[in-house]
């Protein structure tokens, strides 16, 4: 947004930017070796960068004056289209086996997918993008501590750094603002 969009520059969201991709690192580490998956960084650093572009469009572009509803919509539309041509391309998808599998992938669908990308919407028209993707770097300590809290997954001075900073980047943000 500020090399294209010409957003207001700030040291304090640079610095946030700096802190909040440094501890997602942090955070993306083997644990066990210290390697990280090449194949794995590929695809992150795509979805980031779709993830970007989103932003930027519902920022942006005339479909900030759509109804949330609606914007979810045409990109849920838009996910299964695509979804449904990778599977055709990858040999089809598996059928649902079990009566409790398909609730737990409606539940799945519903709760996590919905309801966040509504959440979304709401924040990058209230808030803006830039600020709504700093604020989203809360998305993997909240996984790190569900993944400790409840799957007992070690808590180990990466970790600890990761979140620290992250949490820092959105303190900074919300700070300044």
């Amino acid at each position: 947004m500020m090399s294209f969009f010409r957003e207001k520059r700030s040291f304090s969201r640079l610095i946030a930017i700096i802190l909040a991709v440094a501890g997602v690192i942090f955070l993306s580490f083997d644990k066990s070796t210290g390697d990280v998956n090449v194949e794995g960084v590929v695809i992150v650093l795509i979805s980031a960068l779709a993830y970007a572009l989103y932003l930027v469009f519902v920022n942006r572009l005339h479909v900030r004056r759509m109804k949330g509803p609606k914007l979810t919509f045409y990109v849920f539309l838009f996910g299964s289209i695509m979804f449904i041509i990778n599977a055709e391309v990858r040999g089809g998808i598996q059928i649902v086996p079990d009566y409790f599998s398909a609730f737990n992938l409606i539940m799945l669908a519903i709760i996590p997918t919905i309801v966040s990308n509504l959440a979304l919407v709401q924040a990058v028209k209230r808030i803006g993008s830039t600020l709504t993707s700093v604020l989203g770097a809360m998305e993997p300590v909240t996984a790190v501590v569900v993944g400790i809290m409840i799957f007992g997954e070690p808590f180990t001075y990466k970790i600890f750094i990761g979140v620290i900073m992250i949490i820092v980047s959105v303190m900074i943000i919300i700070l300044k603002r």
